[in-house]
C-alpha cells in the first residue's frame, strides 16, 4: 500500500499577482506550522511539491522536521488562470466541460492530464511508501475527479475555503483503494 497526503496550500497573499511566486499570507505562513504539527507523528518517506512558492512553503516546515528535501515537479503546478477566471459562473462552466478554458486559461482536463501523469510516476517510483505532495485547489480537485468522476463543481466549491487542506489517498499500485480527509483550516477564498 502506498499513501499520498495531498496538501492544498495555506492561504496565499493575493496582493502578489505572479502566480508562480505568490507567497503565503502572514496567516498562511503561520498555518504552515499546523501542517508541520499534523505530520510530526507520521513516518513520511518523501516530499514532492508544485514548484509554486505557496505550495512549496506550505510543506517546507514539515519536510525540514523530517529532514527531507522537497522534490518539485513542474507538472504539479496550478491551473493557468485566464481572463475573468475566478467567479462562480466560470467555475461551473469549467466543471461542466473539463475541456473548456476561458481566454488565456487552461482547462481542468489539461490540468488533470499533467497532474495524473506526475502522480502515476510518483506512485511507480515510491511503491509502499508514504508521500506528501504540496498542491493547489484546482490541481488537487482534478486529481480527485480522475479517481472519482462524481467529484465536480459542488465538491470543488466545498473545499475552496480550506487552506490548508490535507487528504490522504491510499493506493494498491495505481489503483485508489481509500481516501480520507485528514485536516483543514477554513480561510475565505479571495479572488486573485
Amino acid at each position: 500500500m502506498t499513501s499520498i497526503y495531498f496538501v492544498r496550500h495555506c492561504q496565499p497573499d493575493h496582493s502578489v499577482h505572479n502566480d508562480r511566486t505568490r507567497p503565503l499570507s502572514k496567516e498562511g505562513a503561520e498555518d504552515s506550522f499546523a501542517v508541520m504539527e499534523f505530520f510530526k507523528d507520521k513516518k513520511i518517506d518523501i516530499f514532492y511539491s508544485s514548484p509554486y512558492k505557496r505550495s512549496y512553503d506550505t510543506v517546507l516546515h514539515a519536510a525540514e522536521y523530517h529532514k527531507k528535501q522537497i522534490i518539485t515537479d513542474e507538472r504539479l503546478h496550478e491551473r493557468k488562470a485566464g481572463i475573468n477566471a475566478n467567479n462562480f459562473e466560470m467555475f461551473k462552466k469549467r466543471w461542466s466541460d473539463l475541456n473548456f478554458a476561458e481566454e488565456d486559461g487552461e482547462s481542468i482536463g489539461a490540468v488533470q492530464k499533467r497532474n495524473i501523469e506526475a502522480v502515476f510516476e510518483i506512485l511507480d517510483k515510491n511503491k509502499d511508501k508514504t508521500i506528501v505532495i504540496g498542491t493547489h485547489g484546482t490541481a488537487l480537485s482534478s486529481i480527485l475527479n480522475y479517481f472519482d468522476s462524481a467529484f465536480g463543481c459542488d465538491d470543488f466549491m466545498r473545499i475552496i475555503d480550506f487552506m490548508p487542506y490535507i487528504i490522504r489517498l491510499d493506493f494498491d499500485g495505481r489503483k485508489l483503494v481509500s481516501k480520507t480527509e485528514e485536516m483543514y483550516i477554513h480561510k475565505e477564498f479571495k479572488k486573485a
